[in-house]
């Protein structure tokens, strides 16, 4: 009998030992990345993207609805200040691209020349007519909601910037802005659904980047508005799909622009309560990512999918934001960042034109 128990330990003991050598093989050996840091280096060459396309009229998609032949007009004739970069959001945060490339490095090459280009778009007199357009019968929606948040990201950038460059820009764009917040706390109370989508009219990225105008600019109407409303499309969401995404055309994560956006407007208890219920995958330390791919550069839709990379790096990062627990999920952003950067230097125009901006977007908030 002795001998039995005896066996049996042994028996017992080598089993442990295997299972703890199994389990450490099963573990994904996860590579820890470099950091990636906007330097005056990549400044420069990010800067030559939006540079080369926010001057080029055509190919240009207008998106506008026709109400007569008189709306039969050239992009420049009806948007003098966003007419470049193939359509009017992707001109905003082109704009926005040089304005924070500016901010960040004085030293900028061709900075003088950028200052003057900026000055020539978003002069007073172009403002006016943008916001002609948007008062128009057929225009009420018109980039609804994805321009109207880039637009207040491009003025929040400009208001942060102590240079009297900005200051004329803030002031030139203030009817416009004006009009924007407006469309916002107007449009908000009727959305009874969000748009839960990787593309443009995703509810969660619009209203993030609007609040963080609001924020900086102490907005509180809009404030309000915008959290009234994310309450209630988001607060009481749980087990979301993660694994559905990204669909094939996709530039943002519709589950992680949810998450960063109530990271913003939640108390850190609060979110760390939301966040186990609406993704608790996230907070596993193995938890793995796969970056998004692109088959082919020269396909527009396709090469979303570097778009959905940063994205999902930023809001990764805004996730993991002041929460220890949450620190791997910055890697993972590192990562996405890392594999899509190299692809967007001499890229075609179909990324060329947009690309830039989620770039420096992205490795802005890798500094935070």
């Amino acid at each position: 009998m002795k001998n039995y128990i005896v066996i049996l330990c042994t028996v017992l003991v080598v089993n442990c030992n295997n299972s703890e050598k199994n389990n450490k093989t099963d573990a994904p050996e996860i590579k820890q990345e470099k950091i990636p840091v906007l330097n005056i280096e990549q400044a420069n060459k990010l800067a030559q993207l939006p540079l080369s396309c926010m001057h080029v009229e055509y190919p240009n998609k207008l998106s506008q609805t026709l109400g007569g032949d008189a709306d039969l007009k050239s992009p420049q004739t009806l948007h003098p200040a966003f007419y470049g970069c193939f359509d009017w959001h992707s001109a905003v945060h082109a704009h926005w691209s040089l304005v924070s490339l500016l901010k960040q490095f004085p030293d900028l090459e061709h900075a003088e020349e950028i200052k003057q280009k900026l000055l020539q778009n978003i002069s007073k007199e172009n403002i006016e007519v943008e916001v002609a357009f948007f008062l128009g019968e057929h225009n009420k929606s018109f980039e609804r909601t994805y321009g109207w948040a880039w637009l207040l990201k491009l003025v929040e950038e400009l208001h942060t910037w102590d240079a009297p460059v900005a200051k004329t820009l803030e002031t030139n764009l203030q009817p416009l802005t004006n009009l924007i917040v407006d469309k916002y706390i107007e449009f908000l109370p009727k959305l009874n659904y969000p748009q839960r989508v990787g593309t443009h009219t995703n509810t969660a990225f619009g209203l993030s980047f609007a609040y963080d105008y609001a924020e900086t600019l102490k907005n509180e109407p809009l404030k309000k508005a915008i959290k009234e409303r994310a309450d209630f499309f988001f607060f009481k969401d749980e087990n979301c799909p993660m694994g559905w995404e990204p669909s094939g055309s996709d530039f943002l994560s519709p589950s992680l622009e949810e998450a960063a956006l109530m990271k913003r407007l939640m108390t850190k208890e609060d979110f760390k309560r939301w966040i186990n219920e609406f993704l608790p995958q996230l907070n596993n330390k193995s938890f793995i990512l796969e970056t998004g791919k692109v088959s082919d550069r020269t396909d527009g839709q396709l090469v979303h999918l570097d778009g959905v990379n940063f994205s999902r790096a930023w809001n990764l990062i805004k996730i993991a934001e002041d929460l220890p627990e949450y620190n791997h999920l910055n890697n993972i952003a590192y990562a996405h960042i890392n594999y899509s950067l190299p692809s967007i230097f001499e890229d075609s125009y179909e990324g060329g034109h947009w690309l830039g901006s989620f770039a420096i977007y992205a490795l802005n908030n890798t500094s935070k």
